[in-house]
């Protein structure tokens, strides 16, 4: 390229105009545009300059192409830059996919393989590389994996064991299909058998509650494994556990939870409620009810029980199970054990007279009126509906009591259709009624009262008063005076 300065643009081409007078009007073009080409590529000025010194218009026209065009040339070098990016980054993820996968595949080789120690080693990478990631469970479990590590619960070295288990457990995380492969290998029945072997192995005890947990959360593995023992085993751990609940350690607790969560996925299967009730569960489970680590999942299990006729049968058999569920209602720090109480509890007055009778024995009335007046809007509707049966109940019993004859009017006191001592007969009846129904309004006033000195005890707290602080005696003429469809706050 020639040697060009900034400011002769101009005169170049002026002088190239006036020396070359023979050349053709296409070379004097062609050589015109090579030069004020070269001389912009040297740091020349622009085109408007160019025209201001006299160059003409064709000229500015190639002038403006080759600029143009080289615009179109960075571009697409930029554009292949991006493309070129793009591919080594692809290039980059597919080789470190490739990688993974070696590897995962030289752990499943290892697995497979006759070294003891190499088996146990790469049960732990399996057991690390399953941890979190979705994909190499998927990936492991089709390399054939999980044979091998459930061969693996046969081994007799108490290390081997675990590692296996919780290799099966974080291989079946979110993996339905795991899961199910898993079960259909055998997986539960080896573990069953391991629990005889190991004895009093408490780490074999917590992995092998720890699978069963997570295998019962898909539907089909809950009656194979219902079926297969693991429910003893299960009620036996919570009541270990539970025993020594106050003196327990993290892993205790923990095996505590899972045993509670498994046998509540169990209890879903209907087929395994009669399996759960040759076992004293259900006793274990309404005594428990007082502990308030446990007894939300308590009474989610008794929940699923009691939606069968056995389940209910169980449930009623159990002394003070009704008074104990009774006694939740009452629980206004635990708004879920409320509702759950109440579903039980709903349920049995719905199905049985027996029961029915034990709940008003109990004291179930006043808990209930409270409970639909300050309760959570699920235990309010679910209330309703026991005083409802309870109601019900109570107008049979009337109906029984007087010869079934409610259908027909009673004789108004004092009219002229009464003789001799049937109309004060007639008055008698009509004046227990009432005073059945005066102390029952009296029993309703007095527990709206009650409940709103309570609110406003509670309100009294929350507004930090001083301990000693009496409400007023205008609100005490409120309290006296309201009825539950009318409240002064």
């Amino acid at each position: 390229m020639a040697k060009c300065h900034r400011n002769n643009v101009g005169s170049i081409a002026l002088h190239h105009r006036h020396s070359v007078k023979n050349a053709t009007a296409g070379g004097h073009f062609r050589v015109l545009r090579r030069m004020i080409f070269d001389a912009v590529s040297c740091g020349g000025t622009s085109r408007y300059r160019y025209r201001q010194r006299g160059g003409d218009d064709g000229d500015d026209e190639d002038f403006s192409s080759a600029a143009s065009h080289t615009e179109k040339e960075e571009k697409s070098e930029k554009l292949s830059d991006l493309l070129n990016a793009a591919e080594s980054k692809t290039e980059a993820e597919a080789k470190k996919k490739e990688e993974a996968l070696a590897e995962l595949k030289e752990v499943v080789t290892e697995l497979r393989g006759e070294d003891f120690t190499k088996r146990q080693i790469a049960a732990a990478k399996v057991r690390l590389l399953a941890k979190e990631d979705l994909k190499a469970r998927a990936n492991l479990a089709m390399l054939g994996a999980i044979p091998p590590l459930v061969g693996m619960l046969d081994s007799e070295d108490a290390r081997s064991q675990i590692a296996s288990l919780y290799a099966l457990l974080n291989l079946g995380i979110g993996n339905d299909a795991n899961k199910a492969a898993i079960v259909k290998i055998g997986a539960v029945h080896k573990m069953l058998k391991l629990i005889e072997l190991s004895g009093s192995d408490s780490s074999v005890s917590e992995a092998i509650v720890a699978n069963f947990l997570g295998l019962s959360a898909l539907d089909s593995n809950k009656p194979i494994i219902g079926s297969s023992g693991a429910i003893p085993f299960l009620v036996r751990t919570l009541k270990k556990n539970l025993h020594d609940s106050k003196s327990a350690t993290q892993s205790q607790s923990q095996v505590k939870q899972d045993a509670l969560r498994a046998l509540y996925n169990l209890s879903i299967c209907q087929s395994n409620v009669s399996v759960v009730l040759e076992t004293d569960l259900v006793w274990i489970l309404v005594n428990a009810v007082g502990d308030m680590e446990v007894s939300e999942r308590c009474l989610m299990i008794l929940s699923n029980l009691v939606s069968s006729p056995e389940g209910r049968k169980g449930i009623s058999g159990v002394k003070d199970a009704i008074p104990i569920l009774v006694d939740v209602l009452s629980w206004t720090d635990s708004p879920e054990c409320q509702e759950k109480a109440s579903y039980v509890l709903m349920i049995m007055a719905h199905k049985a007279y027996g029961d029915r009778r034990v709940m008003i024995e109990a004291g179930i009335v006043s808990s209930l009126l409270e409970l639909t007046l300050v309760g959570s809007t699920l235990a309010q509707k679910r209330a309703s509906r026991i005083l409802e049966c309870l109601r019900v109940d109570k107008g049979k019993q009337v109906s029984g009591s007087y010869g079934g004859n409610l259908g027909v009017s009673a004789p108004i006191c004092g009219s002229s259709s009464s003789k001799g001592g049937g109309g004060g007969k007639g008055c008698l009846v009509v004046e227990e009624e009432d005073g059945v129904m005066s102390e029952e309004k009296k029993a309703v006033k007095q527990l709206v009262q009650q409940s709103l000195q309570n609110n406003m005890m509670k309100i009294v707290k929350r507004a930090n008063l001083r301990q000693d602080f009496v409400p007023s005696t205008h609100f005490a003429s409120l309290t006296s005076s309201s009825t539950s469809k009318s409240l002064p706050f």
